[in-house]
């Protein structure tokens, strides 16, 4: 009898963002992790495209062909829609992205405090 433990034969290693869609698929998650990576594309390309709207507006979600954007005031959407040839194809040849052609912005309200 060897003292050494008993050793797990293994596949080839895998990297975990290949590994993380497919899991996510058996929980469940598909939706909740595409919608992740859309949030997230958009968020680095503001960033990167337009710095002064950055953290001032968030992707909201993709309905058809169109990109549903939140601004935090109206100054932020009318230069995300200026922007928004750039945004678009940025945002199509992303890995994250979808084949969008069509940006709507749309200016968060906020309730009247009472």
């Amino acid at each position: 009898m060897s003292d050494e433990p008993e050793r797990r034969r293994r596949g080839p290693m895998s990297r975990i963002g290949d590994l993380i869609p497919t899991a996510a698929a058996r929980l469940g998650l598909a939706d909740e992790l595409r919608r992740a990576r859309l949030v997230a594309t958009f968020d680095a390309l503001v960033a990167e495209r337009v710095p002064a709207a950055h953290g001032a507006c968030r992707a909201v979600r993709v309905d058809g062909q169109t990109l549903l954007v939140e601004a935090d005031a109206p100054i932020v959407a009318q230069e995300l829609r200026l922007q928004s040839r750039t945004l678009l194809a940025a945002f199509r040849a992303a890995p994250g992205g979808a084949p969008v052609t069509e940006l709507r912005v749309t200016v968060r309200t906020t309730r009247p405090s009472r």
